[in-house]
């Protein structure tokens, strides 16, 4: 009973980022593209790979971007960094330097939020929110 519980709780939370993608904008979204984490399964660390579109930097706008780790009881495990930077995926305004699409990749250790412990072995969801519109995906810990 309690795996279909978590599965609910999973579908549930990847339903919300659907429904808040198509809510929040009226016309087709710019082109964002959160691509499956590599390796997945993993152990003990995984990048996540995401493509902005160039119609996101139009005008000199820079958008807001974060990206979490969630366990299936939506409770949050991680905060990734940003390859190149190092800095935390957690409201960062990103830059595109050239025309056209911008590719970006993450980077989780697979430790949990603010300490040295490893994440169990399971399934984890992560959403990357790119100004307000959420975008969800699973992942595999396998230990």
């Amino acid at each position: 009973m309690r795996r279909y519980a978590w599965a609910l709780v999973a579908l549930g939370l990847a339903a919300v980022g659907t429904e808040d993608a198509v809510a929040q904008r009226a016309g087709p979204p710019p082109a964002v593209d959160l691509r499956q984490n590599y390796p997945n399964p993993f152990n003990p660390a995984t990048t996540i790979p995401f493509v902005l579109d160039g119609e996101l930097f139009a005008n000199g706008h820079r958008p807001q971007v974060s990206l979490r780790i969630y366990n299936v009881l939506a409770q949050l495990v991680a905060v990734p960094i940003l390859q190149g930077s190092g800095e935390r995926l957690d409201n960062v305004e990103l830059t595109c330097t050239g025309p056209g699409s911008c590719a970006f990749t993450a980077y989780w250790d697979g430790k949990v939020l603010n300490s040295d412990r490893e994440a169990a072995s399971g399934v984890y969801l992560y959403q990357l929110v790119v100004d307000g519109v959420r975008y969800t995906r699973k992942m595999i810990v396998m230990k």
